[in-house]
């Protein structure tokens, strides 16, 4: 899969042109965690509400949108703060209600079913926004660089492991978390800075405070002695028939080039079934 990095202006676009990075962006936010609602006689809103320290991002949106729309703040009490103050843009209308509809942001509960577009678009922009709405960016509690993404939206977790395959080679296998349904895509160490980096790039439309996060990131060094994850073994047909056909999995191991360990747990799965066998 190849991906788009555009440059466009957005002042000499329409609204919404997904090739312009800052309406990318935008749209990868507002899918992950805007609300779009409809009643009736075609009325409607588009809500945003995030924490009150980031509504210079929402004056953003403001202003790169030629429709009426307006900022309020509000206090109240959630089941994670008693006081909790947060910044509300609302947006009524129909025209570019329709259009972002039509562009995959879904009327009501959308989490699940949230598709990246389907359309040209800026890839590392709309993936910022997606991430600024719904990641995480910073280092882990062992002080190693981290980039993730928690997503119900299959389409939106396999975007986001094809593109990071793309810019730092590293794979990911897709399982939803058995608790909450969630995918949890996380990169770490040189992988994380690596895409950090491509997706939090100088000057772009971010999150200030994600921003500041990605480019602490860049200073980290792998300690001494610090083993490195050898690559993902890329079985092939061919591949699996040594596995079967050795008398061995030691035997296998050595021809194949790799330790037992990889090799018998890829046996076990040939055997029972888990992936196919080859023809």
């Amino acid at each position: 899969m190849s991906f788009l990095v555009a440059d466009c202006e957005p002042s000499v676009h329409q609204f919404m042109d997904l090739r312009v990075p800052e309406y990318a962006y935008m749209f990868g936010f507002l899918q992950a965690d805007g609300h779009l609602s409809q009643q009736s006689r075609q009325r409607g809103r588009l809500t945003v509400e995030i924490n009150a320290r980031d509504i210079d991002l929402l004056r953003k949106f403001q202003k790169l949108t030629p429709y009426n729309s307006s900022i309020t703040e509000r206090t109240r009490s959630t089941n994670f703060a008693e006081t909790a103050h947060s910044a509300i843009w609302s947006l009524c209308s129909l025209e570019a209600r329709t259009k972002l509809n039509e562009l995959g942001l879904p009327y009501g509960r959308k989490s699940k079913t949230i598709t990246p577009p389907r359309i040209e678009f800026s890839h590392r922009d709309y993936l910022r926004g997606v991430v600024d709405a719904d990641g995480s960016v910073g280092y882990t509690s062992q002080g190693f660089p981290f980039l993730s993404l928690a997503t119900k939206s299959t389409a939106i977790a396999v975007f986001a492991c094809s593109y990071a395959r793309e810019i730092t080679g590293a794979e990911r296998t897709l399982k939803r978390n058995a608790r909450d349904g969630i995918y949890n895509v996380m990169y770490t160490k040189e992988n994380a800075q690596q895409l950090t980096a491509h997706v939090y790039y100088p000057g772009c439309l971010s999150l200030e405070r994600k921003q500041i996060a990605a480019d602490s990131l860049a200073p980290w060094v792998r300690p001494a002695g610090m083993g490195r994850r050898p690559p993902r073994i890329q079985w092939t047909a061919e591949m699996d028939r040594v596995l079967l056909a050795a008398p061995t999995i030691a035997h296998a191991a050595a021809e194949l080039g790799y330790s037992t360990s990889p090799c018998q747990n890829r046996r076990w799965k040939l055997l029972n079934g888990v992936v196919p066998l080859p023809e």
